[in-house]
């Protein structure tokens, strides 16, 4: 068969689509871009808030009438929407010849055979199961970084968040097995890892009985091939002094965290359910900045959280502007049924989350150009992800960039590049949340 497949969500659901894409390419089945000639339509959702789900839901419903129409043979559904509106999706779409749970991936191949038999089918396991797949995941990200998925579910229950109903309890993926899935990414022409889970810095502690993060980046970092590994998604209160002095010491780790903040006030982080206030907060940054002078720090914030007052808006604010983080996202709170914020008294009109959100992002906006600004002058390794169409130039990212997320560097140069080629660069402007430069050339100092 020749498969569509449309991924939705984050990165960590990505992983979870390629290793789909690598079980149907060992069986023989092929894939396109193109609605047209797919046979077959693979789509794996995402749930996490409103807009996600309201995306997962309109990509079904337009592959439906698709099917419907006979563009196709098969339209099959998994991740996290499959796993929290099975029943209705089965019911109410009809055109759904497969719905798979999260922990249920690992049978796609399976999956499809039986209804190119006719049969309609419906695979659900236990949330807390750890699905393993030994064959090569299909990437999709162009093939010089890949993500790996280090662990799955979380253990959090913050209020918010509705992640470990459908990902389950907090596993972590045997060191093992992740040396040996690097070295096989490795092969294939990876340069870059991103290590990725609902939380990083736990990891280890289920199967080890202690945090095992630093132990893993340092046998990563011995893989010769891999030149660069960006940490995401480290929780705050996790990270500890060892972490933060393999960050420092081992190069191919990139001086980028991505740390989760979430908020500023303490009664809004205390609601929420985190375990960090704002002083613990403050002094954990500190401490990175004093270690890691040229770290980049990524992090998110929730608007309208139910309950927060203009004075913690103000509060937030506050701490934005004082701590002037190099990235910053800001989502406006979205209130996920089944989750126990969702029916916290004192839910925040839509229009006030929303204008609150705005202001956030218009103080950062401030703070990343200035970011920008001062990068200018600065040598940096880029990796090349590709090249400005008739144009001598071509887009890259530095060790600050995580790709989809961040900025990029914009280089100018007669050269020959491919993608994932590492280019010394030397920063001579800056346009909003990029950066331009030009090949560097020492000998020209």
């Amino acid at each position: 068969m020749k498969i569509l497949c449309i991924s939705l969500g984050c990165d960590k659901n990505l992983v979870d689509t390629e290793r789909m894409l690598g079980l149907l390419g060992r069986d023989g089945h092929t894939f396109t871009d193109d609605e047209d000639e797919a046979d077959v339509v693979l789509i794996n959702t995402c749930c996490f808030i409103n807009d996600a789900k309201e995306e997962s839901v309109n990509t079904i419903l337009e592959m439906a009438e698709l099917k419907k129409a006979g563009k196709f043979k098969a339209l099959l559904v998994t991740g996290c929407m499959a796993e929290r509106y099975r029943q209705e999706i089965l019911d109410e779409i009809p055109e759904v010849d497969a719905i798979l749970g999260t922990s249920s991936y690992d049978e796609i191949s399976a999956a499809l055979s039986r209804v190119l038999e006719g049969e309609s089918v419906s695979l659900f396991h236990d949330v807390n199961a750890l699905p393993e797949v030994e064959t090569e995941r299909l990437l999709t990200t162009g093939g010089h970084y890949a993500f790996l998925k280090i662990a799955e579910g979380c253990n959090r229950r913050c209020t918010y968040c509705i992640i470990p109903n459908l990902r389950g309890r907090y596993r972590s993926v045997p060191m093992e097995n992740l040396i040996a899935e690097a070295r096989q990414l490795a092969a294939q022409g990876v340069k870059e890892l991103i290590l990725v889970a609902q939380e990083t810095t736990l990891y280890g502690t289920d199967l080890y009985g202690e945090k095992k993060l630093p132990a893993l980046l340092k046998q990563l970092a011995a893989i010769p091939e891999i030149r660069w590994i960006r940490l995401q998604y480290c929780y705050p209160e996790e990270i500890t002094e060892e972490l933060i002095e393999t960050i420092r010491t081992e190069e191919k780790i990139c001086h980028y965290l991505d740390i989760p903040i979430q908020h500023a006030s303490d009664t809004v982080l205390k609601r929420m359910g985190r375990r960090t206030n704002q002083k613990e907060l403050r002094a954990l940054l500190a401490r990175l900045r004093q270690a890691i002078p040229d770290l980049a720090i990524r992090t998110t914030m929730i608007s309208g959280f139910p309950g927060e007052t203009q004075e913690d808006h103000e509060e937030l604010m506050r701490f934005v502007d004082e701590m002037e983080f190099e990235r910053l996202g800001v989502f406006a709170y979205s209130a996920e049924e089944d989750t126990p914020a969702a029916v916290f008294p004192q839910q925040v009109p839509q229009e006030v989350k929303e204008a609150r959100r705005d202001e956030i992002m218009e103080l950062q906006q401030e703070i990343a150009f200035a970011h920008s600004e001062e990068m200018v002058g600065r040598v940096l390794d880029v990796m090349i992800e590709g090249k400005v169409a008739d144009e001598a130039a071509y887009v890259g990212r530095t060790y600050m960039d995580a790709p989809n997320v961040d900025g990029y560097i914009f280089v100018t140069s007669g050269e020959c590049f491919q993608s994932g080629d590492f280019v010394r660069v030397k920063v001579t402007g800056s346009s909003e949340y990029d950066l331009i430069g030009e090949v560097y050339d020492e000998s020209a100092e």
